[in-house]
């Protein structure tokens, strides 16, 4: 026999929530058990009820929802998380996984596709709307790969920046005002955070970060 699912949303919107309730349950498979219009209440009856499923609207007044899906995830690890966003937002989509979201979904999609991405949960698989492997959209490598980056001085991230551009060692020691030796020195520091060996490598990681924050907040 399958499993009822005991289910937490929440929203901004306690009549959109209500139509969300009822969908969820017409199939049996799906008890919504809390339904909540702030994060504060929200987070608190998640990590009390820790529920198999969270529907959670991306963005509320008290802010993203990414303020407080890891305290979720961390307390609740076995719950998964289905993000509600206002538009079709591909580029949320690995972020929002990192911190621990099981499928991004827009608010515009059918209860049919909501209903298919929380079976598909069930059986242990994570759906992406196939528009966006037609349109071009592939995964990218973890940001979590990335931290070294996160580790860069001003001056370093500044140095990474103009390589990536094509300048010339002799030309960052001009902007700089350090001589051509501290660059080497610089280089040497950074690519032990970054963790690579070759200058090709720090500038494939450095400009894949550089890509990732584009998206993220653009």
């Amino acid at each position: 026999m399958m499993k009822v699912w005991r289910v937490v949303i929440v929203g901004c919107h306690p009549t959109s929530m209500l139509g969300t309730k009822l969908i969820l349950e017409e199939g049996g498979g799906l008890i919504v058990q809390g339904m909540y219009s702030t994060w504060s209440e929200g987070v608190r009856e998640v990590l009390e009820m820790k529920p198999d499923l969270v529907l959670a609207d991306y963005q509320m007044p008290e802010g993203n929802v990414e303020t407080v899906l890891p305290e979720m995830k961390n307390n609740s690890e076995h719950s998964h998380f289905i993000i509600m966003t206002e538009e079709e937002d591909k580029e949320l989509f690995q972020p929002l996984l990192e911190l621990g979201a099981s499928g991004v979904l827009s608010k515009g999609a059918s209860s049919n596709q909501l209903l298919l991405m929380i079976e598909s949960l069930r059986e242990g698989f994570l759906s992406v709307p196939l528009k966006w492997i037609q349109r071009g959209y592939r995964p990218v490598t973890s940001t979590r790969s990335l931290e070294g980056v996160m580790q860069l001085t001003q001056t370093e991230m500044f140095i990474m920046e103009r390589i990536v551009q094509g300048i010339t060692y002799d030309k960052i020691a001009l902007e700089i005002e350090v001589s051509r030796r501290s660059i080497d020195n610089y280089l040497r520091k950074i690519y032990v955070k970054l963790e690579v060996t070759t200058r090709a490598q720090a500038i494939e990681k450095y400009a894949l970060f550089s890509r990732q924050n584009k998206q993220i907040y653009a």
